[in-house]
């Protein structure tokens, strides 16, 4: 193995087989792969390990759908704040939202990717999609893709920008602003939903998918039209549209930090989040009471997604983590991105972990090597 691709960093003690299967991973890859990976347990950091060609433990990537994770702790708080209310209708808080039959979309149908509004009838610019207020203002009056609440699909790029517009309407900040006040300032926090121009020298550019010719076949298969509801959902028929897999290459996406999939963070600011949402950080206080993240975590959508055309779960923003990772505790709760981050917290066993990788995974999300190495962490829990 070359002497870059093995693992740097630290693990507790007891952790030791953590940074094995790291290693086997970094390995087992192909050339060029990169990644970090970072746990804490009852909000101390017991796993902090990185490899692979330029990465540190201090690079920062774009952690894409991760980002969700970030934005919905962020509802999450306001909900427990009293603030918001699940059962309220959007349009309670955002009049706008109620044109074209969407009055009586709830905050949790919305949360919970049952609102029908993945996307716009003729797509969005990259400068449309940096900015969430923008996106916000178009989707306002779009008229949802299947009637609300019959069926759920994943809202891949717009999910943010719409909860983040209700955000926006009871405090007066935007979602980024709201994140950065009450969750990454005071916690300290490696993850950032808007990049600061001093933050930039850290950034390691997306590296495109390098897939295997059966993994290509397999791309191929699974192809769907531009005008599908999947090529609407990740924005595939705009006619300046650009591959999902560059976002955080540009430094409109990076600097607007939008809360779909705009976030830049490291593996540590991937964990940290979680920790500081269930455990506390350095002596603060845990972010989340135990029913606040409970709620959250209940699954609200499970089935089949119109968008994903496969089974997904979803309890309220997040990804429901204890039905993609059977060995995690029920209540976990999470979310991948598409370049293979993953991330999440399991309360029953505090424990709180994130994966990065610079190169996006070949079918995206929650990749197998993050499952082997979620599943190593939770044993050495146990």
């Amino acid at each position: 193995m070359p002497i870059e691709s093995l693992p740097q960093g630290t693990v507790a003690e007891g952790f030791e087989p953590v940074r094995e299967v790291f290693a086997a991973t970094l390995a087992e890859e192909r050339e060029g792969h990169a990644a970090q990976l970072a746990a804490y347990v009852d909000g101390r950091q017991v796993v902090d390990l990185w490899g692979g060609p330029e990465i540190t433990g201090d690079s920062l990537t774009g952690v894409f759908s991760s980002t969700k994770g970030a934005a919905h702790l962020a509802v999450a708080l306001l909900v427990q704040d009293g603030t918001l209310d699940l059962d309220e209708k959007v349009s309670h808080y955002w009049p706008e939202f109620a044109a074209e039959g969407k009055a009586g979309i709830t905050l949790r149908d919305l949360l919970a990717h049952r609102s029908g509004v993945i996307g716009a009838d003729d797509g969005f610019s990259l400068e449309e999609l940096a900015d969430d207020r923008r996106v916000a203002e178009r989707l306002a009056g779009q008229r949802p893709f299947w009637r609300p609440g019959t069926a759920f699909g994943y809202h891949g790029l717009v999910i943010g920008a719409l909860t983040g517009e209700v955000v926006r309407r009871v405090t007066g900040l935007t979602m980024q602003e709201f994140y950065e006040a009450r969750l990454r300032a005071p916690y300290g926090l490696d993850f950032y939903m808007g990049l600061p121009e001093e933050q930039e020298h850290r950034v390691l550019p997306t590296l495109p998918m390098d897939p295997t010719p059966e993994q290509q076949r397999e791309l191929d298969a699974a192809a769907t039209s531009p005008e599908s509801l999947p090529g609407i959902a990740f924005n595939e028929h705009a006619s300046d549209a650009v591959p999902l897999g560059t976002l955080p290459n540009f430094r409109a996406i990076r600097a607007g930090g939008p809360a779909s999939v705009g976030g830049m963070a490291s593996a540590r600011g991937l964990a940290g989040m979680y920790a500081a949402a269930i455990s506390g950080l350095d002596g603060k206080a845990p972010l989340l009471k135990p029913d606040t993240a409970a709620e959250f975590a209940q699954i609200h959508s499970v089935g089949y997604d119109l968008v994903s055309r496969q089974h997904e779960s979803f309890g309220l923003g997040f990804q429901a983590e204890a039905d993609i990772y059977p060995f995690l505790g029920a209540g976990s709760f999470g979310h991948a991105g598409a370049a293979g981050s993953v991330a999440f917290a399991d309360p029953r066993a505090a424990l709180s972990f994130g994966y990065n990788r610079r190169r996006c995974a070949v079918l995206g999300g929650d990749t197998p090597e993050a499952g082997r190495l979620a599943k190593a962490v939770r044993e050495c829990v146990a």
